[in-house]
């Protein structure tokens, strides 16, 4: 009776122990403003390794999107814009794809021309680490890495208002 009880104990405590390790690896990480970023390591079209850390104190604007995603496309010309407006500020965008298609991927960088930095994470692990998992969502992260702004959904990174927020942080 007693080994019958122990045994049930153990049993009971391993379930429990089972049940917290499933609910905290499906438990959404969803980074706000005033958190800071998680790091990351992803090597760009261009052939640099960027990460989080090495901006060198500029503001990086992290946007998550894909080319099958309509309002990704839609705000691909202002947010091209934007990052004109103040790259000699300090102002680096990097776009990080989720597209597993690395043939559409690249043919759509071709034909849209995308003069910012892009990134491909076909398993979409960053933006599983900022808790992003519909697309088009951004970040603005500050010299010492801490989100400043997060955009969900598309946005015309031209209005004044945008502009005005991003011009405050250079």
């Amino acid at each position: 009776m007693k080994f019958e009880t122990i045994a049930k104990t153990l049993i009971g405590l391993m379930m429990a122990g089972m049940v917290y390790l499933v609910a905290d690896s499906v438990r959404e990480r969803l980074v706000q403003v005033g958190d800071t970023a998680p790091d990351f390591e992803i090597t760009a079209d261009n052939g640099k390794v960027m990460t989080r850390g090495n901006f060198g104190g500029k503001i990086l604007v992290l946007n998550f999107w894909a080319t099958w995603c309509l309002p990704c496309i839609k705000e691909i010309p202002s947010l091209h814009e934007m990052q004109e407006k103040f790259k000699d500020k300090g102002l680096v965008v990097l776009a990080v794809s989720v597209d597993k298609n690395e043939k559409s991927y690249r043919d759509f960088l071709k034909r849209a021309g995308v003069g910012f930095t892009t990134a491909r994470d076909p398993e979409a692990n960053i933006s599983a680490e900022y808790g992003t998992f519909k697309y088009p969502e951004t970040y603005v992260i500050d010299g010492a890495g801490k989100v400043v702004a997060k955009y969900i959904a598309d946005q015309d990174w031209t209005s004044p208002r945008i502009l005005e927020q991003i011009g405050r942080l250079l």
